[in-house]
């Protein structure tokens, strides 16, 4: 007998909406691992940041403006596997695993295709690709010489993320945790001796080359453990055969990447806007790039929680549309972007009073200090509305299959919204990078209306298993 009263109190109604054990188990049980992996690689790159911030601004900004190709990387990258993902999580509903491993080595071989694009501009046209988001020679000089180096690691990274996304789709989040965890610890163990120098083993001090060896090297060693926890239990359902990962089956193919696609071209255009803030903010000047920079570490390590949320509900979305219960992926949704929302509010709070102490540990001028502390009050502000806007492109609607709306909300909005103001404020009202900063809160606005309807109308929920069953 249902014992609830006729006229629910709205806290009442959040009480019977949240009693839900099931729900609250797995959540505990995807999100804290991927939140304490993200936890761990945003605090050791954030000490990564600190070391390079020793050598004074021009260094940050150059780093910081050279990892704009492997940013871009990573989303391509990641738009493959967020894409993959979509038929990994409702596969893995299914247990599925042979379709598993196939949609797995589809993925590896775009994956190492985008690796190798990049590997080519960052070693033959490092000048040319730096050159648009620098004006500063001294930049461009030692972006070039750190990119250089770096770019060895990207076949590394791209395999890495590749297995790490379908070990967390298939319900294996704490081997990607540990792997990672390992391979940025190595990174900071070999950065401080090769950029700074150490006596005792003679090797002398290498600046931001010294920073790029070391990722190189534990990229490498991260994807080297990767494959071998990986493949040491045949059983894993990651584990795919040589014939999986580099077999061609053109109609397997077609039946993939018809919803995949527009998740590539989302995370394509995203990027290449997001590059070209960076590159509004470089013509700025390099005091702007470098407190841009500065508050970048700060915003990863901010972001954590909810990027362990939010991939936590992919994986629980995308396992209720494979079983069969679209009503159930639906409810779970609501109810992580309840809980997304709020705790952004209390993180924002919590930036905006505290985060702010760590600008002592860099040695850069007084200017760049002031302009990040300015910076960082609107990345509170902005904080709730980036979060929500992440869980639902990037856990509601891609886990539904909904990819062809995402790329509109999260591709063609920043470029129909965001570059356009942000540009304007710039280049045409001089305006100071706070403020320039302030307006790409344009696009998470617009984004989080269109969003958020779309939630409610629930068309985004999507079963793409029958894809599998036609071949």
């Amino acid at each position: 007998m249902d014992d609830r009263p006729l006229n629910p109190s709205l806290i009442q109604r959040l009480i019977y909406y949240f009693n839900d054990r099931e729900y609250f188990r797995l959540l505990v049980r995807f999100t804290f691992p991927i939140a304490l992996q993200n936890l761990v690689m945003s605090s050791l790159n954030l000490v990564a940041g600190v070391m390079i911030g020793q050598l004074g601004e021009t260094s940050v900004a150059a780093v910081g403006q050279a990892s704009q190709v492997l940013f871009l990387l990573n989303l391509v990258v990641f738009g493959t596997v967020s894409g993959a993902a979509m038929f990994l999580a409702q596969l893995w509903g299914k247990l599925d695993i042979p379709n598993i491993r196939r949609v797995l080595g589809l993925t590896i071989k775009l994956s190492l295709l985008a690796a190798l694009f990049f590997w080519t501009l960052a070693t033959f046209f490092p000048d040319e690709v730096l050159g648009v988001y620098s004006v500063d020679p001294a930049v461009i000089l030692l972006g070039s010489q750190y990119l250089r180096i770096v770019c060895w690691g990207y076949a590394f990274m791209a395999i890495t993320a590749t297995f790490g996304v379908a070990l967390r789709s298939t319900g294996n989040v704490c081997l990607p945790l540990v792997v990672s965890t390992s391979a940025l610890l190595i990174n900071i163990a070999l950065a401080y001796p090769l950029i700074f120098g150490w006596q005792w083993l003679h090797l002398p001090a290498l600046g931001v080359k010294g920073a790029a060896y070391a990722t190189v090297i534990a990229r490498a060693l991260e994807c080297l453990a990767m494959l071998m926890l990986v493949y040491r239990d045949r059983s894993n359902p990651v584990a795919a055969t040589l014939t999986d990962l580099f077999s061609f089956d053109w109609k397997f193919m077609q039946a993939t990447m018809k919803p995949v696609l527009p998740v590539i071209a989302n995370e394509i255009l995203w990027s290449f806007g997001v590059t070209t803030y960076n590159a509004i903010y470089g013509h700025i000047g390099t005091d702007a790039v470098a407190a841009i920079n500065i508050i970048g570490n700060i915003d990863q390590l901010a972001f954590v929680l909810f990027i362990g949320l939010g991939t936590a509900t992919a994986i629980m979305v995308g396992n209720a549309i494979g079983q069969g219960e679209p009503e159930k992926a639906f409810i779970y949704a609501g109810r992580s972007l309840i809980l997304q929302v709020t705790g952004a509010i209390l993180m924002g709070v919590l930036v905006y009073f505290f985060a702010g102490n760590i600008f002592q540990f860099y040695k850069v001028a007084p200017q760049v200090i002031l302009e990040a502390r300015n910076i960082l009050t609107v990345l509170a502000i902005g904080m709730s509305l980036r979060a929500a806007n992440h869980l639902i492109i990037i856990s509601i609607l891609r886990s539904g299959g909904d990819s062809r709306y995402s790329l509109f909300l999260d591709g063609f909005v920043i470029w129909l919204v965001g570059v356009p103001v942000t540009a304007a404020g710039a280049f045409l009202l001089g305006l100071p990078i706070h403020l320039v900063y302030a307006l790409t809160l344009s696009e998470e606005i617009t984004k989080a209306i269109l969003g958020t309807w779309r939630y409610f109308s629930k068309k985004w929920i999507h079963d793409l298993t029958g894809r599998m069953a036609e071949i």
